[in-house]
């Protein structure tokens, strides 16, 4: 049996549209802040047991039609030996960013099990703990964005110190990427060996660039990322950026089996610039779930109709859900839209 959620990426016949909800494990649930007040994030993220235990959280109470596993993009990095911490009230640190050629030299190769093998381990926990109708997803950070915390030391504005080491150091900036995607690839296909049916690459930070510098020193990576995956897994691929309205044409570009949208663009004009021959994944405004449930199901039942019944679409938020998100209306949310039916079908 094909799950739902896998059918829909390979845009096939679906019954009805699948959801599922970035940061769906998380704060905003009260079980996971009882077990966020007995570890700190790093060490849920490395404790096989309680990442399986947070990732099954939602699934449990809302009945999603796929589970993300609870993990971050950032820990893969630290098996290049970057050292990264989470700072209360920052965010992650890295303590040796990536400064100067001779950083990038020092890089160490990826190996997914030593590296990883408490993520990789909760996967095979919670594919066996969910229902079989559950897709399971495996991610990883895209090279991009993975660059972009290497280089910087963690979050930023501007992205400066990225953006002259891409323009003056062209030679260094392709070691890196060539670098952090081998990592991206070799991690993925080690989550879609310990049961991810389907993964997606995270480029949260891609859409500061302009469609030009994305085309020439990012795409090209993602492009291999998601042809390298495909060709050792045949699983489908999400590939989701913020920001990046103004440059959706590139982005069906990179292969992916489904294309994610924000909130700042109507789903049936984005997916009409992508091309009908991609799933799309998206597209509500987070923040919509605090507001009263008549305004959440009104712009629910816009998303859902602007897909006007074709196969591949998935339903989710335009980003992760927000802290304070009243978890009745993420219950009502995936409720709703499991029994909705595009009013043009028979």
């Amino acid at each position: 049996m094909t799950r739902l959620l896998i059918r829909a990426c390979r845009r096939e016949p679906v019954e009805r549209t699948p959801i599922w909800l970035m940061r769906q494990a998380g704060r905003y649930m009260s079980v996971y802040r009882a077990v966020r007040e007995r570890h700190g994030f790093l060490q849920m993220v490395k404790q096989p047991d309680v990442a399986a235990e947070v990732t099954l959280q939602p699934i449990e109470a809302f009945g999603m039609d796929a589970a993300i596993i609870f993990a971050d993009i950032l820990p893969p990095l630290e098996g290049l030996g970057l050292q990264l911490t989470f700072e209360k009230g920052e965010g992650p640190v890295i303590h040796n960013p990536i400064r100067v050629p001779a950083d990038i030299a020092a890089l160490r190769p990826y190996e997914p099990e030593a590296v990883s093998g408490y993520t990789l381990e909760a996967l095979r926990i919670v594919r066996a703990a969910l229902p079989e109708t559950t897709a399971l997803f495996g991610f990883s950070g895209a090279p991009f964005t993975l660059a972009s915390y290497a280089i910087e030391g963690g979050g930023s504005r501007e992205y400066r110190r990225t953006k002259i080491m891409m323009y003056r150091d062209p030679a260094s900036w392709q070691t890196l990427m060539t670098k952090l995607t081998d990592l991206v690839v070799a991690y993925l296909i080690a989550q879609v060996q310990a049961g991810a049916d389907v993964v997606q690459i995270f480029d949260s930070w891609a859409g500061a660039l302009s469609p030009g510098d994305f085309a020439e020193y990012v795409l090209p990576y993602v492009q291999r990322a998601v042809a390298e995956t495909r060709a050792a897994t045949g699983v489908p691929i999400v590939y989701f950026g913020t920001d990046m309205n103004g440059m959706l044409p590139l982005l069906r570009a990179t292969g992916a089996d489904v294309l994610g949208l924000d909130w700042r663009i109507r789903l049936a004009d984005g997916w009409a610039q992508y091309g009908y021959d991609v799933a799309v994944q998206g597209n509500l405004d987070p923040t919509t779930l605090h507001a009263p449930w008549p305004e959440i199901e009104r712009r629910a039942k816009a998303i859902l109709d602007q897909a006007a019944g074709r196969p591949g679409h998935i339903f989710n938020v335009g980003h992760g859900i927000i802290t304070e998100t009243p978890e009745e209306h993420v219950a009502r949310l995936v409720e709703f839209v499991q029994n909705y039916r595009y009013a043009g079908e028979a």
